[in-house]
């Protein structure tokens, strides 16, 4: 039973922290004491003697990287064994942890992920640089293929950093594959430069803001995916295994951060999130002696991510980020408590490989192909059946939506014309059809058909106004036309009465002539 591996980061002081005191007092590589001022305890309730101002608390962990440490130093110790075995088939997770401005965002991802010299460089551009070269280091009798997923969840929405259209992905758990996002994009990596770049990209679609504790703070968890896929040729096998970092947002005090409006509601998701994530972690130690205790890992997308990393089926290393500052002291104890208790977490087994023979993934393929045969029988029965109660274009529009849910695989105005996703069918995250499924689907339609009979009443009331409003424009018609003739019969008579007033008045003139 192997448990978590546990370490603690102290970044130097900061200019806003500059000439405050330091809480840390080292022992040794791996334990230190810190302090806490007496005016920061509102949360730790301690028996204390009268005269002592300050507490000091003890932690041992399995490394400590103090300010002096360097990037590199915690590269080889934290992340560089999981690398390794990620190449072998082994899947392995990476978390930071801790307040905001900490550091997490630093150790993972460097100064600037494309130019950062090797003294600052993080642990994504290392990670990367680690898997290249143990895959130029293999012979030929070994092909690679490597793909990589970016993805953080926004106020408990999990985004797609390289398809912001994909903007709430699913989480789904296959009982092979563990968790999995539903139609993430993963883009095949050939070198490193590349992957760089494109790590780029995924970095600028973060959410960011400013508080007063951090000018960059991020408002999301991030969470990096590189899938590693060897084929040995001659052993005719293919086997994967998963480089997984995360980098948590800060955990944070209102009253420090001066969060307001969208910033507050960002931090209260941050918060929520992260006690979430602190649940799991004591339900997960205590359920090793309450072997029936529920573990919560469905109260937020986090933990929900994190299941496998948490729950036995990987390699996890987590490291706690702290400031050395005593005014930051109380957040540094919330947050080594929070690794002290992780410590204790027994993985059910540390090296979980994933390897099928070439027969086996035939094999898989196959069953999904036939899954995706039942699939499509389903949905299309389920369409017949809408048929005998709906008109055609109805059917229709249902019949696309099942394409763009992915529970059809047919154009639905065409007669069993099969469309097929090779993709899809590769993909690991096909999950099995089942019941529930099923039932859902049910739902899920008889939801449309109401909602598509709730707009046809509504179709149908707009149309008799239409028709109310034409036939009133009707009679508009006929009324102008009915004005247009009186008045044409007016200028008539007013023409004939004008006429006639001047022959009568020529007659007048030629009779007063006349008679003088």
């Amino acid at each position: 039973m192997a448990s978590i591996c546990v370490c603690a980061r102290f970044r130097p002081l900061n200019l806003r922290e500059d000439g405050e005191a330091i809480c840390i007092t080292r022992s040794d590589s791996q334990s230190f004491s810190i302090k806490v001022a007496e005016d920061l305890l509102c949360f730790i309730i301690l028996l204390r003697d009268n005269d002592e101002k300050d507490e000091q608390y003890m932690f041992s962990f399995d490394k400590v990287f103090y300010e002096d440490s360097e990037q590199a130093d915690v590269y080889e110790f934290l992340a560089r064994p999981i690398v390794r075995d990620a190449v072998n088939s082994i899947n392995g997770t990476i978390i930071t942890y801790g307040q905001t401005g900490a550091g997490k965002t630093f150790t993972m991802e460097g100064a600037n992920i494309l130019e950062a010299d090797n003294l600052k460089k993080g642990l994504l551009p290392r990670v990367v640089d680690e898997l290249f070269d143990a895959i130029n280091a293999c012979g030929e009798a070994t092909a690679y293929k490597i793909k990589l997923s970016m993805v953080e969840i926004y106020m408990e929405r999990v985004r797609d950093l390289f398809d912001l259209s994909k903007d709430n992905i699913q989480i789904k758990e296959h009982k092979s594959h563990g968790i999995l996002l539903s139609g993430v994009t993963e883009i095949p990596i050939l070198d490193g430069e590349e992957a760089l770049k494109v790590l780029c990209g995924g970095i600028a679609n973060r959410a960011v803001g400013e508080t007063q504790m951090n000018a960059g703070s991020s408002r999301s968890h991030c969470i990096y995916m590189f899938t590693i896929q060897k084929e040995v040729t001659n052993e005719k096998r293919v086997s994967s295994g998963k480089v997984v970092l995360v980098d948590l947002a800060g955990s944070e005090k209102v009253e420090k951060t001066g969060a307001e409006g969208k910033v507050l509601e960002e931090a209260k998701t941050i918060n929520k999130s992260l006690s979430a994530l602190g649940n799991v972690i004591s339900a997960l130690t205590s359920s090793q002696h309450a072997k029936s205790l529920h573990i919560p890992f469905r109260d937020s997308k986090l933990t929900r991510l994190l299941q496998d990393a948490l729950g036995g089926s990987s390699q996890t290393a987590l490291l706690c980020c702290c400031s050395p500052s005593l005014s930051n002291s109380s957040e540094s104890v919330s947050t080594l408590r929070f690794g002290a208790r992780a410590k204790h977490i027994k993985a059910s087994s540390s090296r979980v490989m994933n390897s099928n023979s070439k027969e086996d993934i035939d094999r898989k393929q196959q069953e999904i192909s036939a899954l995706n045969d039942v699939k499509q029988q389903i949905a299309e029965r389920i369409l017949k059946k809408l048929r005998e109660k709906l008109d055609g274009e109805t059917v229709n529009l249902i019949g696309e939506e099942f394409v763009m849910e992915g529970l059809l695989l047919s154009d639905p105005t065409t007669s069993g014309s099969m469309i097929t996703d090779d993709e899809e069918v590769n993909s690991s995250h096909e999950s099995v059809i089942t019941s529930q499924t099923i039932a859902s689907w049910k739902e899920a339609t008889q939801k449309l058909v109401n909602t598509i009979l709730e707009l046809r009443r509504e179709n149908m009331i707009m149309k008799e106004e239409c028709q109310v409003i034409k036939e009133e424009n009707k009679v508009m018609r006929q009324v102008r036309k009915r004005i247009k003739a009186k008045l044409a019969q007016t200028k008539t008579l007013y023409l004939v009465m004008g006429l006639g007033f001047g022959v009568l008045a020529s007659s007048c003139f030629s009779f007063v002539l006349l008679v003088s």
